[in-house]
């Protein structure tokens, strides 16, 4: 917020703060400082503002719902749900209050309710977008995402221009296989919104399902220049790179994605571009840090048992590989290699 913003909040508490002091019965006044210390993200002083506001008149429904929309903003949403109703049951009609509603219950993964609540606001005002876009996200939390998909297209015929609604158009489009679907649905959220690095993320991650690496790599270095520090596409960027042997820029993208999440896939996946280079001690070290992390990653023992073939260290790789197996019983190349090395060392187990 920017700071005139910020010192026009501040003036307005202090008048409000004047206009209390002469009448401290002033319902409107109440309200409109909470509103003020809202702005401010000065949630807990703004709800004690709206709670005088609904002593002195119980019934005035915007005082209900700024004030669950300040529950809201603390996590409290049971609270603010308990809010809302309170601005409903004074107004049926307002779709507001049942949108916001509907937001608190997705919070709470209640989506079945949420739904329910978005039906209401479409019901009393059917060109309110918002709902429409959320409608569509709590039916694709519930996997139905053909419903969900209706729902995004009906908020795109009211606002062709909300970037949000392509985008989970596009992810649901994702869900249900139909790629290329998707990825025209991203290039319309991306057209509106250049720099909404998420849709670049997703337009890449679905090239690179359809095996058009280059590409994938093209939209994920999009991503990555808008927002730097977006770990998923870092990670994909160097999956997509692998795809295409070209392993020392992979582990590049390995190595920025573990800077800011140094997560077991990326380590695993570095070990593996490592491994391809034949640079077998960091390959190692990789997938030893990968298992630090995930002690159940059989893919990780896996490949430590073959990497540890290269030094012959053979009663370690065995250890590796029998790992491996106790975690993946029916693993097969587990299990053909720890055979082969048995047989190599003339022994049954």
């Amino acid at each position: 917020m920017c700071l005139e913003k910020l010192q026009k909040y501040e003036e307005a508490i202090a008048s409000y703060d004047k206009a209390i002091a002469i009448n401290p019965n002033d319902y409107e006044v109440w309200h409109n400082r909470g509103f003020a210390l809202a702005n401010l993200q000065r949630y807990q002083e703004a709800i004690s503002s709206y709670d005088k506001s609904i002593a002195i008149k119980p019934n005035y429904a915007y005082s209900w719902y700024n004030r669950g929309l300040a529950l809201a903003n603390l996590q409290k949403y049971q609270e603010a749900i308990a809010s809302f109703d309170k601005a409903i049951a004074i107004n049926p009609d307002y779709y507001e209050a049942w949108y916001y509603r509907g937001l608190a219950l997705c919070d709470l993964q209640s989506y079945r309710e949420a739904i329910a609540s978005y039906e209401k606001a479409i019901i009393i005002q059917p060109k309110y977008y918002p709902a429409w876009n959320n409608l569509g996200l709590a039916l694709a939390n519930l996997q139905r995402y053909q419903e969900a998909i209706i729902s995004y297209d009906k908020a795109i015929v009211i606002n062709p221009d909300h970037a949000h609604s392509w985008y989970n158009r596009g992810l649901s489009l994702y869900y249900l296989q139909k790629d290329q679907e998707a990825i025209a649905s991203y290039d319309k959220a991306i057209a509106i919104k250049p720099d909404f690095y998420p849709a670049w993320y997703l337009r890449g991650l679905t090239l690179y399902y359809l095996q058009k690496d280059q590409e994938a790599i093209n939209s994920f270095d999009k991503s990555i220049t808008i927002k730097t520090d977006f770990h998923p596409a870092w990670y994909f960027r160097g999956i997509s790179l692998c795809s295409l042997q070209m392993y020392q820029e992979a582990i590049a993208s390995f190595d920025k994605a573990i800077a800011i999440n140094p997560d077991h896939l990326s380590w695993y996946n570095r070990g593996f571009a490592l491994g391809q280079l034949q640079r077998y001690t960091e390959a190692l070290l990789s997938f030893d840090k990968a298992i630090f992390i995930k002690p159940d990653l059989h893919l990780a023992w896996y490949k430590r048992g073959n990497t540890l073939l290269q030094f012959q260290r053979y009663e370690e790789a065995l250890k590796s590989y029998k790992k491996a197996i106790s975690i993946k019983p029916d693993f097969q190349p587990a299990i053909n290699n720890r055979n082969d090395l048995l047989r190599q060392l003339g022994r049954s187990n």
